[in-house]
């Protein structure tokens, strides 16, 4: 990683500015917490920082999405405050503004390393557009900037591009951690390498499909050496209806369709596709549930890979050494349609020696929903940053990041 991590920075003594990911599940009702793994990831940056002796930490970090009134009521990031103080330890000082005196003071006031809570950055119309009098004001309340929100550092935003912009910046352990798994599993993988791809659609992987297969093009001439790809999930009916299959009521993108043809055409033996399916009359866990081959009949919908898909996908893993997979198999939330997912979570938990990576989103809560966690090497906290950093994307939040 050639980014400056915060054991390359100094920070005795001053205010470190941290943009984290607190963007954490609520229940609709009662408004409270419901999963705080995003706080958990963060506690190694910042006990790492704690000890270090700053003179204060201020936390940026947004929640939900911000467009009225009623938006910001409901995404008050007051509810993460207690909880990262249990976890840390220490008070954690809320501060119930973006900007201002308050705000301005309890910075300038703070000592002993005080943990201070900024409210939500989508309070401010100008966090989403990057707006650089905005990312200059918060940059001037402190020293010295950590990015340690993997799942932000796709957007060009205020709290993660524009505070960088005008100070001296580091990596967080959780981002330094993501750009060490995904960034070398994609640019420089252990080989076998295989991807699995899954989830509902085939428009937002296209590009993660391409850029995978580049690097397989790059060693298809050592014969000793094979990458493979698994497409699954409800994005695998595109794929099937461009091979000329019938998908009957199954989930398709008919305007991707060419393009998936051209992508067949070029991953030729490296792509594998569902040979059969789970089905059912209705996106329900109830009625005509059975198991079809690559054909689905009229009036019905593929909602999970069947059992030979399963072993396919077994045998393709067989020795492979670097694994990144994106997307449930299919409706895990179904237990009837919950199998093929289970099965790839089975699979790549007994894979021995090899670096195992869950690319964020519905399969990073699928593997944790089935008690699989500890059995992948690296779970990302990026849904959307994962896949354009899969994509081969610069990321803005990552780029702002000094050099070392």
């Amino acid at each position: 990683m050639d980014k400056k991590t915060i054991k390359d920075i100094e920070v005795a003594g001053k205010t470190v500015l941290v943009r984290v990911d607190f963007n954490v599940p609520r229940n609709k009702e009662t408004g409270e917490i419901t999963n705080d793994n995003r706080i958990v990831a963060a506690l190694p940056t910042l006990k790492y920082l704690l000890a270090e002796g700053p003179k204060a930490i201020v936390l940026f970090s947004h929640l939900g999405k911000v467009k009225t009134e009623e938006d910001k009521a409901k995404n008050n990031l007051a509810v993460v405050a207690p909880r990262l103080a249990e976890l840390l330890g220490r008070d954690v000082k809320f501060v119930d503004c973006t900007r201002g005196a308050e705000l301005e003071e309890a910075v300038k006031n703070a000592e002993n390393g005080q943990v201070i809570l900024v409210q939500n950055t989508r309070y401010e119309a100008g966090e989403s557009k990057n707006d650089p009098e905005l990312g200059k004001y918060w940059a001037s309340l402190g020293d010295v900037f950590v990015e340690d929100a993997f799942g932000s550092v796709h957007r060009a935003h205020a709290s993660t591009a524009g505070i960088p912009a005008h100070l001296p910046s580091a990596a967080g352990f959780l981002v330094e951690k993501e750009i060490n798994y995904i960034g070398k599993a994609v640019s420089n993988p252990e080989r076998p390498m295989v991807a699995i791809l899954g989830g509902a659609k085939v428009s937002d992987k296209i590009l993660v499909i391409e850029n995978l297969l580049k690097i397989a093009d790059k060693v298809s001439n050592l014969l000793e050496k094979c990458d493979t790809l698994i497409i699954g999930g409800g994005m695998a009916y595109t794929f099937l209806k461009a091979k000329g299959y019938e998908i009957g009521n199954s989930l398709v993108e008919d305007d991707r369709i060419d393009v998936a043809k051209d992508i067949l055409a070029k991953a030729g033996d490296k792509l594998i596709l569902p040979v059969d399916s789970v089905i059912n009359t209705a996106f329900a866990a109830e009625g005509d549930i059975k198991v079809c081959g690559e054909d689905v009949p009229e009036g019905y919908m593929g909602l999970d890979i069947g059992p030979k898909s399963v072993e396919n996908i077994k045998n393709a893993l067989a020795g492979a050494k670097t694994v990144i997979w994106n997307g449930p198999m299919g409706v895990f939330e179904m237990e009837p349609f919950a199998k093929g997912t289970i099965a790839v979570c089975e699979a790549l938990a007994n894979l021995d020696d090899a670096n195992t990576i869950i690319g964020g989103g519905d399969s990073a809560a699928a593997v944790m929903q089935l008690g699989y966690a500890d059995k992948v090497s690296h779970i990302s906290t990026g849904g959307g940053a994962s896949l354009e950093y899969m994509e081969g994307k610069v990321l803005p939040g990552i780029a702002a990041i000094d050099d070392k």
